[in-house]
């Protein structure tokens, strides 16, 4: 539990209010801490309300899905900008985080210390990709997790018409929906974490992967679609940080495991059932679909007014776009129908393996990836002709039909499994959060909710929150350096009275400046902000009815309703 004296306690707690990937990587319990805070938002609640849900209950479990997933496609947007929470630097991070990992320990899991685990991304410089290389070296950015709230305010922020969130956000979002509408249980629900992304496996039938604001079943897995391989790109290539759920979590650089043994060795059997598939001729064409250069080794076979046609598979690949129509499915010869008789050939196209010959040999086999395995040879001996070009397309095909994710090692970890947290949607959201409030004192990651939730009560929490204030709140240091205090309480007044925040909970002084809009609390300790790090005397005291930000010996007046009170002993220690 929070102990305020405690430099590794209070560094943990006041990560629970900033929320970085990197925080997050560092303490992997705030990863199901921020999924309870949306679980106790009002705002995710009010979701059953709107028409979208209306007779949800009676809907089978993918139309359920279905529903919660073009929900959020509609009201959020994904967004990796830079500029949105800011930068700060890798000597800081290592500096905050010395006590718990070390530079060795970062490059093998955080792309912006040295990991290269996703080759798509390192194909490219990858400070050029992010739009780092205008900064120096030295420089990352913080990429925050948002809350519910914060996702939903970013309709307010210049550029933006909807709500909007990064990866992290969107699977922690998606965790408390499955939950809340869905109805889906806590415990079959994954958070995966690779180094550069974050996703859930949701154990439903076969299983479901959310990515992004996407859902992705196991046959839309191995498609071969763009969505589909960009959805796969994390898994297929990276190394798996750290999973986690209500049970606990188990964590690539930690020894210790939170989660009980049996169920981490039932996720894995899920997970690895879920990315395998048989070689059949959906699973060839599909990642033909998936891997154009291969197309050209292959040519389809067509009947057409009595005669028999054949066509290069390149050309005929691009006709899926826009059609309803699919190779390897059983809309095959009406997707061949429209093209024009002079794309055809009326012989055999050399050195090109005819389709016909895969369907016919591969439609019903039944051969497993193990097959293909042990036996490579079926490929070549089942198919009329050889390519030329094949060179190493069957190990590829093998990629293909099954990934074997790196995931921690069972082997390599101390099981040291903690009470899970259990909730049911039948307790409401007043049921939940009063039953997390009884688990503070015995659950850590309960209690760390509160923080992410942003309820402050008590001097060790809200020393925690007004360390993240002041030392992780770097665009409205930026964006307000040119003025001095008056003109920094003039723009702050120029902002919205709202705060982002249902009742007493207090935003951050970047979320107030990035969605212009707080309550006169808010934008009080905003100022504060500003002005500690300009290295002046300040401090936050509270009034019945109003803020003041007592800077130098100047005071600064809001109007406020939230009612958290401080005073100046509460900054005496920052």
């Amino acid at each position: 539990m929070l102990n305020p004296e405690n430099p590794e306690s209070l560094e943990k707690y006041s990560s629970a209010v900033s929320l970085s990937d990197m925080e997050i990587f560092i303490f992997p319990e705030l990863m199901f801490s921020l999924v309870l805070a949306n679980i106790m938002s009002p705002l995710l609640w009010k979701w059953k309300e709107d028409p979208w849900f209306q007779d949800i209950e009676k809907m089978n479990t993918n139309k359920k899905l279905q529903r919660i997933k073009q929900y959020i496609m509609n009201q959020f947007e994904f967004n990796l900008d830079l500029d949105t929470w800011g930068l700060t630097t890798k000597e800081k991070e290592l500096q905050r985080f010395r006590n718990f990992v070390d530079l060795d320990t970062l490059a093998q899991s955080n792309a912006l210390f040295g990991y290269e685990g996703d080759k798509y991304y390192f194909d490219m410089d990858i400070r050029r990709h992010f739009g780092l290389d205008k900064y120096t070296s030295e420089a990352i950015p913080y990429w925050k997790t948002e809350t519910v709230e914060a996702m939903t305010a970013f309709w307010r922020k210049e550029g933006y018409s909807k709500g909007a969130g990064e990866c992290v956000s969107l699977s922690t979002l998606y965790y408390a929906a499955l939950f809340i509408i869905g109805g889906v249980p806590l415990e079959d629900v994954y958070m995966i974490a690779t180094p550069l992304h974050s996703q859930n496996f949701v154990n439903i039938k076969e299983g479901v992967i959310t990515n992004n604001r996407r859902l992705v079943t196991k046959n839309m897995w191995f498609n071969g679609t763009e969505i589909s391989m960009k959805s796969r790109r994390a898994i297929d290539n990276e190394q798996i940080t750290f999973i986690a759920n209500n049970t606990g979590y188990v964590h690539r650089i930690y020894k210790e495991a939170t989660m009980p043994r049996e169920t981490y060795a039932a996720f894995q059997e899920k997970l690895r059932n879920y990315l395998v598939t048989r070689v059949d001729y959906g699973a060839i064409t599909s990642f033909l679909r998936a891997y154009g250069n291969r197309q050209t080794c292959f040519q389809f076979q067509h009947e057409r007014h009595g005669k028999t046609l054949y066509i290069e598979a390149e050309k005929v690949f691009p006709y899926e776009h826009g059609s309803p129509y699919l190779v390897g499915s059983g809309t095959q010869s009406k997707l061949l129908e429209e093209i024009d008789t002079m794309e055809f050939y009326s012989e055999p196209i050399e050195d090109r393996i005819n389709l016909r010959d895969v369907e016919e040999a591969f439609s019903k086999s039944g051969m497993t990836v193990r097959d293909l395995t042990e036996k490579p040879e079926r490929v070549a001996t089942v198919i009329a002709g050889i390519c030329p070009r094949m060179g190493d397309i069957v190990q590829e095909l093998i990629a293909f039909c099954k990934t074997d994710p790196r995931l921690p090692e069972a082997e390599e970890r101390d099981f040291r499994p903690t009470e899970p947290i259990r909730l049911t949607r039948e307790m409401g959201r007043e049921g939940i959060r009063a039953h997390l409030e009884s688990l503070r004192e015995d659950s850590e990651i309960a209690d760390l909710a509160f923080l992410a939730y942003r309820e402050i009560k008590g001097p060790g929490y809200l020393r925690a929150f007004l360390k993240a204030t002041v030392e992780r709140n770097p665009v409205i240091l930026t964006d307000l350096l040119e003025k001095d205090i008056p003109g920094c309480y003039e723009a702050l007044c120029a902002l919205g009275q709202e705060s982002i925040y249902s009742e007493d909970r207090l935003a951050q002084p970047d979320e107030v400046w990035n969605f212009r809009t707080g309550d006169g609390l808010e934008k009080a300790l905003a100022l504060a902000d500003i002005a500690y790090n300009r290295g002046l005397p300040c401090y936050v005291e509270t009034r019945e009815k109003e803020a003041l930000a007592m800077i130098g010996g100047s005071q600064y007046r809001f109007p406020k309703t939230k009612n958290v009170a401080m005073g100046k002993e509460d900054f005496a220690s920052l």
